[in-house]
């Protein structure tokens, strides 16, 4: 791989040529600034930033970057855990100024630019009474977290967002353009529903939306001495309940506002509810759960767009993330004593563990009818170490790592690749299992080279 530094300046000056967005180099006034990510643990610097404005500009970049043998990563929201938009020297081809939405309510679907945030998406569907299965943070990017799967809210009663993926405009590695569908690059269009940046950069996504303008949604907290008691209730109690209920479990600090003050800074296992369907059936849906004597809730009636930004506020960009995952098939209650035992040495108000349940519709699809191979699974967990201070990154990462080790026994091997960190070749094996072979095969045909490899690899 060649360096930025190793290249003829006259280069640049003609790839600047080829474009309607801006390049930001090093000594650029804003390369700080446009160098950050959400996790504000990552610190790397590329040589060379492409600001995209259209595929012309993305084609231009990728073939720059291969042309010159750079290293190339692709960022699209910059929320990856692992900084995997970003990479040292090389090239970024930073999608951020890619933005549309546009409805189509004669069919309910939905195109979206590679650079979009899912709350720039809700907002476009939201007055058609419109959504589309994504995941719990609005400043999420499209793009990383539907290549990854998409798991969020909605995935009990309308899959993961991959599951409502129509069509994708693609640049490739050797610069061609195509679109992929069911009959268009059906070998392409299966690998990118799960497989990630590994075969090109997408600059438009199609979705099939769904009827839904609000949701019956908050949290419930127990005290953490209960969690043993309530996650072996939730586990049996989830996967049952009407695909239109559902809840991840949790183990959390209430940091502060706007909880009242007498729950601020103390440990809890909480559930956090989103239900989709007849309000005048919810007290009904909802009574097993208030059966369980909450400590604290509140829950209640809200906008669609409201719930995906419940927790923006508390978690916005530039904090210190740490993140470990794994999957599980059930919450076995030697796990629950884990559980309870990490969740109460939680060492940062804002570290907390989630886990999201994989049923209803999410687990309709085949194991081989996307690359997401954990359908069968019941959760997909993660732990995040958070905090705005790096001199606690150690102790964060610390905690993440002595709590997933103590779970990972009763786990079922991978992990959701959007909660990965950049953790090597054989956790990524393990995350796609039986089809990381075809995986390979069809990078093997779109990306011989693997000019695309910032990202969880799937190696041609």
């Amino acid at each position: 791989m060649k360096t930025i530094k190793d290249l003829d300046l006259s280069l640049i000056e003609d790839l600047k040529s080829q474009l309607r967005g801006n390049v930001v180099l090093p000594y650029s006034s804003n390369y700080d600034e446009i160098r950050k990510v959400y996790n504000g643990m990552i610190d790397k610097k590329p040589g060379l930033f492409v600001m995209c404005v259209d595929v012309a500009d993305v084609m231009a970049a990728v073939n720059f970057g291969r042309a010159n043998r750079l290293e190339i990563a692709v960022r699209g929201g910059g929320h990856n855990g692992g900084g995997l938009g970003l990479c040292n020297d090389g090239l970024v081809i930073d999608l951020s100024g890619i933005k549309f939405v546009r409805v189509d309510t004669s069919n309910n679907t939905v195109r979206v630019g590679g650079g979009n945030l899912w709350g720039e998406v809700d907002h476009a569907t939201h007055p058609f009474g419109l959504v589309i299965p994504a995941g719990i943070i609005s400043t999420t990017g499209v793009g990383g977290l539907t290549l990854g799967g998409g798991v969020g809210y909605l995935s009990r009663k309308f899959g993961l967002t991959i599951d409502n993926l129509l069509e994708a405009d693609m640049v490739l590695a050797d610069g061609s353009f195509v679109t992929v569908n069911a009959t268009q690059h059906p070998d392409l269009f299966w690998a990118i529903r799960g497989g990630g940046g590994n075969y090109g950069i997408v600059t438009a996504f199609k979705f099939q939306a769904h009827p839904l303008k609000t949701v019956i949604g908050g949290p419930t907290f127990w005290p953490i001495e209960e969690t043993e008691t309530i996650m072996a209730w939730y586990d049996s109690f989830i996967h049952k309940a009407p695909e239109d209920l559902n809840g991840f479990i949790a183990t959390l600090v209430v940091p502060g506002p706007p909880f009242p003050e007498h729950l601020h800074n103390k440990q809890f296992c909480g559930i956090v509810w989103c239900y989709t369907g007849d309000p005048d059936k919810f007290e009904e849906v909802f009574a097993p759960v208030r059966e369980q004597q909450p400590f604290f809730e509140h829950v209640g009636e809200m906008p669609y767009p409201s719930i995906q930004t419940l927790f923006d506020g508390m978690m916005p960009p530039g904090l210190q993330w740490y993140w470990r995952a794994d999957f599980y098939n059930e919450i076995q209650p030697e796990a629950a004593s884990q559980h309870k035992k990490f969740g109460s040495e939680i060492p940062t108000p804002l570290s907390q563990m989630h886990m999201y349940p994989i049923s209803g519709a999410a687990s309709k699809p085949g194991k081989e009818d996307t690359p997401w191979a954990y359908r069968d699974a019941k959760y997909a967990g993660v732990i995040v170490g958070v905090d705005p201070s790096p001199s606690n990154a150690s102790k964060i990462t610390d905690w993440c790592k002595a709590y997933w080790g103590a779970l990972h026994p009763y786990s079922s091997g991978g992990a959701y690749s959007n909660f990965m960190m950049d953790e090597g070749q054989e956790r990524v094996k393990a995350s796609y299992k039986h089809n990381y072979t075809r995986l390979t095969e069809i990078k093997q045909k779109y990306d011989p080279n693997n000019l695309f490899h910032v990202n969880q690899n799937i190696v041609p």
